[in-house]
């Protein structure tokens, strides 16, 4: 469902470039310049307009035509290189080199570099949260929470495959963190030396251990130090196993 969102500049809907956006969708709370009819089907998960430069599909052609404009570099930040959708998007983007937060919560003073963060922030001081899920009797303040708790708790389908092993994910995130064992791709890099991790749990340890960077995890019971929580539970594990066997009474038999 979508409404015809009015032009003011009291409304925290409104973006300064949202007079050439007329539509508000109030399930993503973006405005938009399409109808309702059209706007509505992109959370309907029918995308039939693939782009043939990538795996991305749209549920509309001019969906389809503003993503082409990351593959032609149309909208590209001079800043850091990072190609946008279209003209708002750069500015939007613009503001995470410049610091710019132009709206404001009337409540708590946070301010948020897009009006549709605030919308779903200024919901927190009201206790509303408009989106229910249909399965059980949690509800959320932002639509993308829900999709996520329906798709975590209520869909065992694992529609993305590894296209090296098979192994099956639910989020495609999961998928792209496992192919990483394939690939050996290592995205963290050590600021200290030229080492690179696969994981950053890797990374962290590897600040520890080497350039003693971070906070190390010490037992309580013997001062051991540990570089990760799970080591360290372990441990005092194994001090819980030894503290058993000593409080243990054996009777051994008396000889004839």
């Amino acid at each position: 469902m979508e409404i015809k969102a009015e032009a003011d500049s009291n409304d925290i809907n409104v973006h300064p470039d949202d007079e050439a956006r007329p539509y508000l969708s109030t399930v993503c709370v973006k405005n938009t310049t399409r109808q309702p009819s059209s706007h509505g089907k992109t959370h309907t998960g029918k995308n039939m307009y693939p782009c043939t430069q990538c795996d991305k599909h749209f549920s509309s052609a001019g969906g389809l035509y503003r993503h082409m404009n990351i593959h032609t570099g149309r909208y590209k930040c001079e800043a850091c290189g990072k190609c946008c959708h279209g003209n708002n998007g750069l500015a939007v983007h613009r503001r995470t080199h410049s610091g710019e937060k132009p709206f404001e919560c009337t409540v708590c003073s946070k301010r948020f570099t897009t009006s549709g963060y605030l919308v779903v922030h200024s919901r927190i001081h009201v206790g509303e949260k408009p989106y229910n899920c249909s399965l059980c009797d949690k509800s959320f303040i932002q639509f993308s929470h829900l999709q996520s708790h329906e798709r975590r708790v209520h869909n065992n389908r694992r529609p993305c495959e590894c296209p090296y092993c098979g192994k099956l994910f639910k989020p495609n995130s999961d998928l792209k963190l496992h192919i990483r064992i394939h690939t050996g791709a290592k995205p963290y890099s050590c600021r200290h030396c030229s080492e690179r991790f696969t994981w950053l749990v890797q990374l962290n340890q590897h600040l520890l251990k080497s350039h003693n960077e971070g906070t190390w995890l010490t037992c309580s019971i013997c001062q051991k130090k540990f570089s990760k929580s799970s080591d360290l539970e372990r441990h005092l594990r194994r001090h819980d196993v030894v503290f058993a066997t000593n409080d243990i009474s054996v009777s051994l038999p008396q000889p004839n």
